[in-house]
Formats: C-alpha cells, structure tokens, sequence
C-alpha cells in the first residue's frame, strides 16, 4: 500500500491537523520521524527531534543549547571555534591551553592566522621581519645573528666581511691574513693557486707562497749549501755582504767548526774561524 502525505509513511496514522516531516518525499510524523531518523547529540545524547535546530560538525551533531566551548561552557553558535582531539573550544580557550606565543612579541598566535616557524619557534606572519629593514623574511632567506632574523642583502650590508681577494662577500667561515679577511679557495699560493689555509705558508711582499713556490722562486739560497732559506718555522740563517747561510752551515771552510757567534775572517771569498785565519 503507498501512503500519501495525509498518512504517516511508518505507522499509517493520519496527518490531518498534526506537524509532520518529510524525508525522501514520504512524510513522517514527529514521533516517527525522531525515532528513525534523529540524530543523538554529543553533548546530551539525547536525539535532536525534528522541530530542534540540529547543529553539525564533522559528522558529529549537537542541540543548538549543547553546542558550547568543552572549556569555558560559552556557546558556540555562529561563534569561530577550534578543534583538539575531537572536543570543541572556543578561540579563547584554545589559545590559552594550545596556542603558540610569538616569539617576537610574546602574544599568542591565534587560531587560523598565519604564523611562521623557524629554529622551533614561531612568530606572527607580521613579526617575522628583518631586524634591519623591518620587510616581511616570509619563505626568503635569511641569516641569525644575536637572536635577529635579517634579509641577506641587509646582512651583508651591516655585518659581512668582504674577501681581500675577489670583494666578494664571505657568509660563512673565511681565513684571515695580514689583518685582511679571505675566502678559503681565494687564500692560495701567489704562484701556483694552490689553497693555504690548511698548510704552512711563507709571506713576502703582502703575498702568500706554499713552501715549495716560495723555495723555488723567492728564497736565498745558503752560500755553502746552495739549498733555500726559508727561515720556515723560526729557523735561523746568517747573512754577510750579500750572502746568506742556514746557520748549521755556517761554518770554517777549512775546519768546520760553527761560526756562529764568533769572530771569523774572510780569504779570497772562504770564512774562516780566526785560528785558521791567522795560520794562513
């Protein structure tokens, strides 16, 4: 039998003169709509009949009265709210309870406002600026120092050293030489490029050789020996009339005895200690 809609479409009792609910075009009355059809609330557990306002969240569904903050009972109707672990709060009480504090201003990130994050902290979208000139840092890069966030180009400008070689900008590590900052690969040797800042070096004339460079093309060379003088490591040489010698081979050309710190005569270009000297 199809009932029409002066029936109850479940018990088949008359509608004439009662409230009733349509679902599926088939009408119901009250009773027998709330019965099927009512949803339990999540508050009261009690359905929310027909003629109450049912409120939905989520799938989940609430009498328009039970639909407050778990925290603070205020209700939530047309309200913005929050969500944590399925218990609903207002914007308030979730900020208080889960809320992020901007690390720059120390006032809380509201929920639904942007917030940045960096270095496990967060900030307004509004307060993550360049400490310098005060722009938006957003997603661009950006370099700490003291605790400040700055923009690259306001970085370099206020604290960055440039390389004494290229002048271009050294962001991180660099060598320091004769007072002037360098790059690691622009610190080399004058001659053959090879880099310096892990090895021992010579300086002469404002530039750097490596031991060997500097051996081969601008070291004396010992008189008795014909071997460089580097004087690396604080060696000693003796020099005498525009000749040099390390200072173990400055010696007696006939006995070898040192001549270092004693008296010495010279004959026809030979060093000679002063008895050798005076016996000749």
């Amino acid at each position: 039998m199809t009932s029409s809609h002066t029936d109850c479409h479940f018990c088949l009792q008359s509608l004439r003169g009662r409230k009733y609910a349509l679902r599926e075009e088939n009408a119901y009355c009250v009773p027998c709509y709330d019965s099927l059809y009512a949803n339990p609330c999540e508050e009261c557990k009690q359905p929310i009949e027909c003629n109450s306002k049912d409120l939905a969240y989520k799938g989940r569904h609430w009498h328009e009265g039970c639909f407050r903050c778990a925290k603070c009972s205020r209700s939530l109707v047309e309200k913005p709210f929050a969500a944590k672990d399925e218990v609903l709060l207002c914007t308030e009480c979730y900020s208080d309870e889960y809320s992020s504090k901007c690390f720059h201003c120390q006032k809380t990130i509201m929920p639904g406002s942007r917030k940045m994050e960096f270095k496990g902290s967060s900030w307004h979208e509004s307060c993550f600026v360049c400490q310098y000139c005060r722009q938006p840092l957003g997603t661009k890069p950006l370099i700490t120092k003291d605790n400040e966030n700055y923009c690259v180009p306001c970085f370099e400008k206020q604290f960055a050293h440039h390389c004494y070689a290229c002048k271009k900008v050294i962001t991180s590590g660099g060598v320091t030489y004769d007072d002037q900052p360098w790059h690691k690969e622009c610190f080399v040797c004058a001659v053959c490029k090879t880099q310096l800042s892990s090895q021992r070096f010579i300086s002469k004339d404002e530039y750097p050789y490596c031991v060997d460079c500097f051996s081969k093309f601008c070291a004396k060379k010992c008189a008795a020996c014909k071997k460089p003088i580097t004087a690396l490591g604080g060696a000693k040489y003796i020099s005498f009339e525009e000749r040099q010698w390390h200072g173990e081979c400055f010696t007696c050309s006939k006995c070898s005895v040192s001549l270092v710190g004693q008296e010495f005569l010279t004959q026809q270009g030979d060093i000679l200690c002063h008895k050798c000297g005076s016996a000749s």
